[in-house]
């Protein structure tokens, strides 16, 4: 079984013809980030303003800026992803991770990236949104030829539009994106008080297909995925959105998947302010509480945190908020199987009776093989929440500092606000009245087709 060590050993080896050192003196520091917590957000050290965003369970590279040019420097490499604790996967991803870091710029710069190949066959990077000169657009074979493994190549252009955008191969796209290959950009207004907000969170949706007990998805998958994550994470490995109440909240969403994903907030109404393809003008705008966000598109939303609690926010496919997803289990609801179970027990020892009542789990701890989420797991303050993949909390509290992202703990809820058991005198329920009785029915008029022409 490949592991971590042997799948980054093969890449090490790709890697090590890569430029020469006069080369790659020239080049920016390729900026390497592999732990999959958030970073919070970094002021940008030159250049214009911009109000920086924060990537979920991801961060924003680093640039340098030569000659009025921002330079970046992007590594197209295998990397190891924690989907979440007790789970890795071996993915293909940018700078040490996948999803790949977060680009920020602002509308008018000049841009200049590097993309270094370290992958065993060709890539290219297509950015997806942008207005560019048609040979920087990134599609293999048609604007450039494919990137070959251990070469570099530069993309340079200005980011014209203000807005969010992102990108990802056009390269043997069913391999390298079911491998994890994508990245988030955002592109800031010239005017840092225009469209500002005061917490802005960006992640990109995620799919694959991985057995129980390997580590490498499987690319020919189309629709059967096991594993549904925000920014290569899947809950509870999820890290919450902390914002302070009354903040007003944008959070940007880009779908690489395969599928639709309909994105629900509890507790609050919000607007669709932003698509990829530009800002939502304010007389086209109307409160909604789920946004579908469809496959190569971006969504970004925006409300008023003015209800304090810790509020779900997930995709409203309930699959998608499983993990290790099997397909093919029949339905057991209501079969009385308990005398078949004991002669399995007599057979197999620890045998357990599931489905029959339902799909919860409970407090059932199952062996699961190695390097294998269980379908339904995390804690909260009342007990199992049975959720995973897409699927965080939204955590509103009063007093935090401007740029405190760190998790407050659960939400103390005040005295008699927590749905309780009811152990008082139940009111009558009100029932519909009957239905009055049906009316006899009538043998219908029926006309022959013969009845229905004339015939000369």
């Amino acid at each position: 079984m490949t592991n971590r060590r042997s799948f980054l050993s093969g890449a090490a080896l790709i890697g090590a013809g890569m430029v020469t050192k006069a080369g790659a003196a020239s080049l920016p520091e390729a900026h390497v980030h592999s732990t999959a917590t958030t970073a919070a957000p970094v002021a940008p050290p030159n250049g214009r303003p911009y109000n920086p965003v924060v990537t979920l369970n991801g961060w924003t590279l680093p640039w340098r800026m030569k000659d009025g040019v921002k330079e970046f420097h992007l590594v197209a490499e295998p990397v190891v992803r924690e989907i979440a604790p007790g789970m890795t996967a071996n993915l293909w991803g940018y700078n040490g991770q996948s999803p790949g870091p977060t680009i920020e710029v602002v509308e008018g710069d000049r841009v200049r990236i590097f993309v270094t190949n370290k992958l065993p066959e060709h890539t290219s990077v297509h950015w997806h949104g942008q207005r560019l000169p048609n040979g920087m657009d990134g599609v293999t074979g048609l604007t450039q030829p494919g990137i070959p493994p251990g070469k570099t190549f530069v993309y340079e252009f200005v980011a014209r539009n203000a807005g969010t955008f992102m990108y990802h191969p056009h390269a043997d796209e069913m391999a390298q994106m079911a491998m994890g290959m994508m990245g988030f950009w955002v592109t800031h207004p010239r005017d840092p008080k225009l469209h500002a907000v005061d917490r802005d969170f960006v992640f990109l949706l995620s799919a694959y297909d991985i057995d129980p007990g390997s580590y490498t998805p499987k690319i020919n998958t189309m629709t059967d995925f096991n594993l549904w994550t925000f920014n290569g994470r899947a809950f509870p490995g999820i890290d919450p959105m902390v914002v302070r109440k009354n903040d007003r909240v944008r959070i940007r969403v880009g779908n690489l998947t395969m599928t639709n994903h309909p994105v629900h907030l509890h507790g609050h109404t919000f607007e669709v302010t932003g698509t990829d393809g530009g800002w939502v003008r304010p007389s086209a705008r109307w409160p909604e509480v789920t946004t579908d966000v469809a496959v190569g598109q971006m969504r970004a939303i925006e409300f008023i945190a003015d209800e304090p609690g810790d509020w779900a926010f997930h995709c409203h496919k309930s699959h998608h908020t499983m993990n290790a997803m099997g397909h093919d289990v029949p339905t057991m609801i209501g079969v009385d199987h308990s005398g078949v179970a004991q002669k399995i027990n007599n057979l197999v020892p620890g045998y357990m009776v599931m489905g029959d009542k339902g799909a919860a789990m409970g407090d059932m701890k199952m062996p699961l093989p190695e390097n294998t989420l269980p379908m339904m797991t995390g804690t909260g303050p009342f007990g199992g929440l049975e959720m995973g993949g897409m699927f965080t909390v939204v955590k509103v509290r009063e007093g935090l500092a401007r740029n405190d992202y760190k998790d407050p703990g659960w939400y103390p809820h005040p005295q008699g606000t927590v749905a309780r058991e009811w152990t008082g005198e139940l009111p009558a329920a009100p029932r519909a009245p009957d239905a009055p009785p049906a009316k006899p029915s009538t043998p219908a008029d029926v006309k022959r087709d013969g009845d229905m022409h004339h015939h000369h």
